[in-house]
């Protein structure tokens, strides 16, 4: 008997009752069917899961305090008294020998998918920490720091070639969007404008060039392995920064940004959902269920902030939280029926 996850469990079961009642499999059959499997008691599957993530995540906060917290920095280097092209050389060493033990675990053990992830994810780190490490040896002084990212680009992206590592080119991709905007505050003296243009209004510009740049690697031998993971992203870098933008408007300054009534600013809103409304569009047509998705989802977080916008401080409160309860309840009485027409 074999065992496997409850919700698979109970897939299979609707499936036999399915067959059963459409007299497609005998009733001895069905019940040979049911006994051949078993549902797990425990998802250690997911457990695991959430267990590598939250670890990681650990990981990611101990390098970011570990990087900024100059007390810490400066007792670390009484301690050991080690120049920072040393802890440099020493992490680049480091992420190389997990890059190889990792790939090879994949390769020889393919099961172990989160162990394995965890130990790329610890090698992408790590060569974060070489990098900044090593461009705090060459500090110069001028802030210009968004060539550090570039290089972690340039590093993340041909691991991610040699490996075909989609967890790598994540990595690549918001290594890029970090590069991008620290770039375009560098070249504008860190004004809040880059070209007249604030940092939402620079990101949809940016989440526009990386979904065009998503459908030049589609159908490419090399490169259409990294197809859907760039083209989410630029996706979500878009959406984002249209959401955002619908809130901000193109004003830097929070200041600037209070002085004015939101009501003022609704022209954004509708560019937002105009933009919404020709993604499920392209998504209905060309059957493309990420731009169907995105749009449909951020069309309704458009809609929910804009009512938030507009009516918190002018309705009453019990109208306010009735009239959300009862779009809500709307939205999901018309997903249940979508879902029993699925059954």
């Amino acid at each position: 008997m074999k065992k496997i996850d409850q919700e698979k469990s109970e897939f299979l079961d609707e499936m036999i009752n399915h067959w059963q009642g459409e007299n497609l499999i005998e009733e001895a059959t069905a019940e040979k069917l049911r006994k051949s499997y078993e549902a797990k008691q425990f998802d250690w599957r997911r457990l695991a899961q959430y267990s590598f993530w939250i670890a990681m995540a650990c990981g990611v906060i101990s390098l970011g305090a570990l990087l900024v917290d100059k007390t810490l920095l400066n007792y670390i280097e009484r301690l050991y008294n080690t120049p920072n092209s040393i802890i440099s050389l020493l992490s680049a060493a480091a992420a190389t020998c997990l890059f190889i033990i990792g790939f090879k675990r994949k390769k020889a053990k393919p099961e172990l998918i989160f162990s394995n992830e965890a130990l790329i994810l610890t090698a992408v780190m790590l060569t974060a920490n070489a990098i900044a490490y090593f461009g705090k040896s060459l500090a110069t002084g001028d802030n210009h720091f968004s060539i550090l990212i570039l290089i972690a680009v340039i590093v993340y992206g041909v691991l991610a070639y040699v490996f075909k590592s989609r967890v790598i080119w994540i990595f690549t991709l918001l290594s890029f969007g970090a590069w991008f905007g620290t770039e375009t505050g560098y070249l504008s003296r860190w004004s809040w404008y880059f070209m007249g243009l604030n940092y939402p209004l620079r990101f949809v510009l940016f989440g526009l060039a990386l979904t065009a740049l998503s459908f030049l690697l589609k159908n490419k031998k090399k490169f259409d392995y990294f197809f859907a993971t760039t083209y989410i992203s630029g996706m979500v870098y878009l959406f984002l920064s249209l959401w955002l933008l619908s809130i901000f408007g193109n004003y830097g300054i929070l200041e600037d940004w209070y002085a004015v009534k939101q009501i003022s600013l609704f022209y954004w809103a509708i560019i937002s959902a105009g933009c919404c409304l020709i993604s499920i569009y392209i998504g209905l047509k060309y059957r493309d269920e990420i731009a169907r998705e995105f749009g449909i989802t951020f069309l309704f977080i458009n809609l929910y902030t804009r009512y938030f916008e507009y009516f918190w401080d002018s309705w009453h409160k019990t109208l306010f939280f009735s009239v959300l309860a009862i779009s809500f309840w709307l939205i999901g009485r018309k997903a249940e029926k979508i879902w029993k027409l699925n059954i």
